[in-house]
């Protein structure tokens, strides 16, 4: 099993004075008005920017932000999220509107009292592309680099892998807490250690769930990935969605579980509807009698009430993914069922991030969680024991 790797922190070095280099994840959702709508991610960067004002060094932070496929983009620049660090912050915030080049390094010279904010990363096709001249110009523009953004651990890009080549490199306290509580459920779960999983395939989790076999005690499924899984047990799903090459893969997974004694769950019955349409005609049906037609949107009741049993009896708790099409009210009631039953739970409860997150600030029960990772594929690909790029870039202890 992977363990979380011993890289520097900030902490390991002398940052009185310093340019440091700070790779941080603000890639915030906007309204239509560019006002921040969800600042979680800048709000989880906030102990390094303040640590390292606090110990004299001049924190310059850079992230990307949307998709804007190597070009400048106008909605996508980074001023809101300026504006919204400024407020949280409390300290003169300075955005430049350029990410790297003489400007740059002039403005940041001036500005050596601010926090500089750069502009986005991703305007650049070196970014994605890491490409050395692009990381290059990065680098010069600090002493230290500090990596904070779990999000993108699991891509190797210029301002996470490859700057790491011209600058001495550590994480920050996000990454390094990230690290810290995802490596503890690989390494030392407490007992029983209930997984919850979702989402729409089950591609994405084969991995996770192979790993989980090696330490879980039951793995409960739900949302569109579990389909796959009772198609490879021999029932009909209707028009529910499956991915058919996953099938022999779902399938020795589950003999792999049997052996290990561990209970690989699908739900009992469905909320499910004749087409995919918020306002659908729907039903509930039990596991084995979806209609040829229709398909399952939602975990039901049934479902909910075992599940719940389970995670009640739960020491340790990880879940990623959604029961269903949380986002139309019709079909959420399993979604948000779990998440009360997970958030009441007396365990250890971390989320994976990505449509858990959303759904947990949508029924308003992340402060009732253990750790919310800010980064679900990032997380996921931790929790299936592979390398992240971002992280065995950094300096070792």
């Amino acid at each position: 099993m992977l363990k979380a790797p011993l890289k520097k922190t900030i902490r390991d070095f002398d940052i009185r004075g310093k340019r440091v280099l700070v790779r941080v994840d603000f890639n915030v959702p906007l309204d239509k008005d560019r006002n921040v709508t969800d600042d979680s991610r800048i709000k989880a960067a906030i102990p390094t920017i303040k640590y390292l004002l606090e110990q004299g060094a001049q924190p310059i932070l850079m992230s990307h932000l949307g998709r804007p496929k190597g070009k400048a983009v106008e909605s996508l620049r980074m001023m809101p999220v300026a504006k919204r660090l400024k407020e949280l912050l409390k300290v003169r915030v300075v955005y430049l509107k350029e990410s790297v080049g003489p400007r740059v390094k002039a403005a940041i010279e001036k500005n050596r009292d601010a926090v500089v904010l750069l502009e986005n990363l991703r305007f650049h096709p070196g970014e994605r592309e890491n490409l050395p001249d692009f990381a290059k110009q990065l680098a010069e523009l600090g002493d230290l680099f500090v990596n904070d953004a779990f999000a993108t651990a699991h891509r190797a890009h210029a301002s996470t892998v490859g700057v790491t080549s011209y600058l001495p490199s550590c994480m920050g306290f996000l990454m390094e807490k990230e690290l810290e509580v995802l490596g503890a459920l690989l390494e030392e779960p407490e007992k029983p250690f209930i997984v919850v999983l979702g989402g729409n395939k089950v591609s994405d989790k084969l991995g996770v769930i192979d790993s989980f076999i090696d330490i879980a005690d039951t793995i409960i499924t739900g949302g569109g990935m579990c389909f796959t899984i009772i198609k490879s047990m021999g029932l009909e799903v209707g028009q529910s969605v499956i991915e058919e090459d996953q099938i022999p893969q779902v399938a020795s997974a589950l003999k792999k579980a049997k052996r290990k004694g561990v209970r690989i769950l699908v739900p009992n019955d469905f909320v499910v509807a004749d087409r995919f349409d918020k306002s659908a005609n729907k039903k509930i049906v039990p596991c084995e009698s979806i209609p040829q037609d229709w398909m399952g949107l939602d975990i039901g009741p049934m479902t909910v009430e075992k599940y719940c049993t389970i995670i009640k009896s739960a020491k340790t708790i990880f879940w990623n993914g959604p029961m269903g099409v949380f986002e139309w009210s019709a079909f959420g009631k399993g979604t948000k069922a779990i998440a009360e039953c997970i958030s009441s739970a007396n365990a250890t409860k971390v989320v994976g991030g990505g449509d858990s997150d959303a759904a947990l600030r949508q029924y308003k029960l992340e402060n009732k969680m253990t750790f919310v990772s800010t980064g679900g594929g990032a997380a996921m690909r931790f929790l299936e024991g592979k390398k992240l790029p971002a992280v065995e870039a950094l300096d070792e202890k």
